[in-house]
């Protein structure tokens, strides 16, 4: 595919924030006008996973597409910023170019990191830096709006940077003990299934698989064979 020029790229991207304005106006779209942060949050959702759909699917032609809509969503939200005062979409472009800058030392500065997971332990480290959180902290403040499948791979995750995470053999034992006492009926049945399911994700994490990823395959195999023992 033919790169085009910078300058058609970013009078394309000003197009757009204009007309998303112009949506928003009195002349715009009643439905664009009624839209507030909070009415837009399943429309960011979806958005989301229609990408990841289009990249399970290998799909280039509706990745592209699906990338327009998810951009649209950040213009919107960014919209709404500027008309109540906030910030504006400039904002959202000059704070993301900034953090991209400091957050790769190794690129622009003098931080070394010759691997992806050096790499990964450098952002960790200065985001921590920055924000001031401790680890404890720092899980704390994953989204409880993410799905808590995905949610609990992060927290596991940033366990495991500050070594208060089980080892394999213990996430092993942990996933045994949690089926016993569950297919014993223990009383705290729901708490035990939530003790199987983190000590599942734990697993994955030990053994460098995406619990996410694993499952999401699972499901769709699970489909198609129920399907073809329908069409059988």
């Amino acid at each position: 595919m033919k790169k085009r020029p910078q300058r058609e790229s970013t009078a394309q991207f000003d197009d757009l924030v204009e007309l998303m304005a112009l949506l928003r106006s009195p002349e715009g779209c009643p439905w664009d006008r009624a839209q507030d942060h909070r009415t837009l949050r399943r429309c960011l959702l979806e958005e989301a996973y229609e990408v990841l759909e289009a990249i399970d699917h290998d799909d280039p032609q509706a990745l592209c597409q699906e990338l327009g809509d998810l951009l649209l969503q950040v213009i919107f939200h960014a919209q709404l910023a500027a008309e109540a005062g906030r910030f504006d979409i400039a904002a959202v472009v000059a704070g993301l170019h900034d953090k991209l800058v400091v957050r790769h030392g190794h690129v622009f500065g003098d931080k070394q990191a010759d691997t992806p997971e050096a790499v990964v332990a450098e952002w960790e480290s200065l985001k921590q830096e920055q924000r001031g959180q401790t680890a404890a902290e720092q899980m704390a403040a994953v989204p409880r709006a993410m799905p808590a499948l995905a949610r609990a791979q992060i927290v596991l995750r940033q366990a495991a940077r500050s070594r208060s995470a089980r080892t394999a053999e213990q996430a092993r034992a942990a996933l045994t003990e949690a089926a016993a006492g569950l297919a014993a009926g223990d009383q705290r049945a729901e708490t035990k299934l939530g003790d199987l399911l983190l000590a599942a994700v734990d697993l994955a994490r030990s053994a460098g698989l995406d619990a996410e990823q694993a499952l999401r395959e699972r499901v769709d195999r699970l489909v198609a064979e129920s399907g073809a023992q329908h069409t059988a």
